[in-house]
């Protein structure tokens, strides 16, 4: 998920929302149901995505492992980080794949939205890069780490830095963490930059975190080139699929989130992104 990405206004879509998707069967709209109110499984599950790599991803489910299952899958692309929730919300689609779970919890309690996670899918990792120095144990004091400086990120790349000891935090400041929340720098200096920027820091720091797809961009291999990358397991900024509440049940949700931690996908995503993004399977994090 790229934080970067500029939210667009909800009044100012909603217009054009509904004229898009007022022809996307969902598991809450009356036409994708049986009597009773029981699912029709043969409905095709509509899921809104970011373009890449979660459309990349559920393409490939769409084309090569859906019909397996039974599943006919819709993939919506979306570029904003506000209408793929607001539509899963008002039953325009199914369920959406574009986010993680802070990004979540702040996006419900800022507008009285109920949308749940259903299963992690992939990560797109922060990782530490250098062109100055060679192994983590090289970085000493006196040395300067750019660091995104947007909350999100932020917090990222001060829990990443503090998990391989190159700072302290502040006890229990988990996702939120910033600057003043250091407790030792170990002497290391500190440069803020806008997330999307970082990378061309690299030549005027001696370490920078940057994020998976920025880093991409910048030509680097996370795999290879960065000194150190977030763990995925337990990660709690794991991208996962998500559905309105009450509607983790629906089967073909069930089908989908399935295949989605099957072993082809997690193939497919190791091969297409080389160490880009990564398969973080499983459960969500707890809030």
């Amino acid at each position: 998920m790229r934080k970067n990405i500029k939210l667009t206004a909800i009044a100012a879509t909603s217009a054009a929302l509904a004229l898009g998707l007022t022809a996307c069967g969902s598991s809450s709209d009356p036409s994708s149901t049986k009597a009773g109110g029981k699912t029709d499984e043969n409905k095709p599950l509509v899921i809104a995505a970011s373009p890449s790599p979660h459309a990349d991803i559920l393409n490939f489910v769409k084309d090569k492992l859906a019909a397996k299952e039974g599943l006919k899958l819709e993939v919506k692309e979306f570029t904003d980080y506000v209408l793929p929730n607001t539509a899963t919300e008002q039953g325009q689609v199914d369920g959406n794949y574009f986010q993680h779970k802070p990004y979540l919890d702040d996006f419900n309690k800022k507008n009285g939205t109920h949308i749940v996670p259903v299963v992690n899918v992939h990560l797109e990792p922060l990782g530490l890069y250098s062109k100055k120095v060679k192994a983590l144990t090289d970085i000493k004091a006196g040395q300067t780490i750019a660091v995104p400086n947007d909350t999100t990120n932020e917090g990222r790349a001060l829990q990443l830095l503090a998990a391989n000891n190159l700072i302290t935090l502040k006890e229990g400041v988990g996702t939120s963490a910033k600057l003043s929340d250091i407790t030792d720098k170990k002497g290391l200096e500190f440069k803020e930059l806008e997330a999307a920027t970082v990378p061309r820091a690299l030549n005027d720091v001696d370490a920078a975190v940057i994020n998976g797809n920025y880093a991409l961009e910048a030509g680097l291999k996370p795999a290879k080139d960065a000194l150190v990358l977030e763990k995925a397991e337990g990660n709690p900024y794991a991208n996962f699929l998500a559905v309105k509440a009450g509607n983790e049940k629906d089967p073909r949700i069930e089908k989908l989130a399935k295949l989605l931690n099957s072993d082809e996908v997690k193939k497919f995503i190791e091969e297409k992104y080389q160490g880009s993004v990564v398969p973080a399977f499983g459960a969500p994090a707890a809030s």
